[in-house]
Formats: C-alpha cells, structure tokens, sequence
C-alpha cells in the first residue's frame, strides 16, 4: 500500500473472535512467492505480472501475489495484518478467501479499463487489500486505529483514516490521468476499495447480517 502523504496504521482496538488462518495464509503466500521470484525478479514480473495490453485471466490472478521489492510487500502484508483479521472474523473464512481473490481482479479490472493499451506489468496484493480496507471502513467504521506520521502518534477513527487513504488515491490518480507517472496503480487501489466497500453494503442490505 502507499504509505507517501499520509500516517501508517500501527494497530486497530478491534478484538475478533477467532484465529483469521485465511488471512495468515494470504500473507505466508505473498512472502514465499517474493522470496521465491527473487530468484528471477525480472521473469517472474514480466512473465506473471498483469499487462493490460497483453490480457490474459491467469495474470489477472498471479499478479495479486507478486511485490515490487521489499517496501512494497512489508507495506502490503503491514495493511493485510492490521485490517483483513477483523473482516474474514465477519465474513467467515470461505467467504473472505471469495472476496478477497474478487477483489483483487475488480482492482485489475479497472485498472485494465484505464490503461488499455500498457505493457507495463502491475504487481501487488494492493487491489484485494484495497478491497479489504473498503469492507473494513462499511463494516467497523468508528473503531479506534493507532496512526504513526512522521512527527506525531495518534489515535482516530477507522473511517477517517481509510477516508484519508482513499482521498489520497483519488487525488493521485487524476493527476495519474494527466501524464504525472508515479509506478503506482492508484485506480486498482480505488476499483478495490470501492468493490469492497460497495460489496459489504450489498450483502449487509441482502443478508441482514454483518
């Protein structure tokens, strides 16, 4: 996740249930493939990384589970520890595993849509996790998070801090949209945030639950 411009969560005051062993899985997964393409990082990304120009639906999932280098799979998993345990506690651990993996290819998908015609392969487990931040804010809204910024440690609600988060992609990804280049798949981070937020307002309407 991109951490630039804004404070890093550092804990939620969000107890759970039971043990998110999908979640611990998902994480264990993203750092054994990383620590497995270092092998042969420049194969791995251009061969399993998702290119709009070049679709194909195996890279639309493979892609999830590749990193960029070592700040970009700590900042993933730091987001995946902090917020996924508290959503797979609500939905169940199928249910998580489903929304997650749809997640991850609703980001794709739209970041397809706006690069149609990019060779440049986008890696990351960002787009699901994004996906997991926006069920987070629907489904625990005003839940403490302990922030860090670069002078000051505080406290504030989780639907002000993913507010920020999401403001700050937005933001991004229209300058994105004028020619500003960042490396940074900023409208994946939003098709996922967006998805899951809209996909747990949904199932809340639908089911009655969560």
């Amino acid at each position: 996740m991109n951490k630039k411009a804004q404070f890093f969560p550092l804990k939620d005051e969000n107890p759970r249930s039971r043990f998110p062993f999908v979640n611990f899985i998902f994480i264990i997964i993203n750092i054994v493939v990383f620590v497995f393409s270092l092998a042969s990082f420049e194969y791995f990304i251009e061969t399993y990384g998702f290119k709009p120009a070049q679709f194909t639906f195996i890279t639309l999932f493979t892609s999830m589970f590749l990193h960029g280098g070592i700040a970009h799979i700590f900042g993933n998993m730091w987001f995946l520890h902090i917020f996924g345990d508290n959503v797979e506690d609500k939905f169940g651990h199928f249910k998580y595993v489903i929304f997650y993996i749809l997640s991850g290819i609703a980001a794709s998908l739209l970041h397809l849509l706006l690069n149609i015609g990019s060779n440049v392969p986008a890696v990351g487990a960002s787009g699901a996790i994004s996906g997991v931040l926006g069920a987070y804010v629907i489904m625990f809204p005003n839940v403490k998070v302990h922030v860090i910024g670069r002078f000051y440690r505080s406290m504030v609600s989780a639907k002000f801090m993913l507010g920020v988060w999401f403001l700050f992609q937005l933001v991004s990804g229209t300058f994105s949209l004028f020619g500003t280049q960042s490396g940074i798949a900023f409208f994946a981070h939003i098709g996922g945030f967006v998805f899951g937020a809209a996909f747990v307002f949904i199932y809340k309407l639908a089911s009655k639950s969560l």
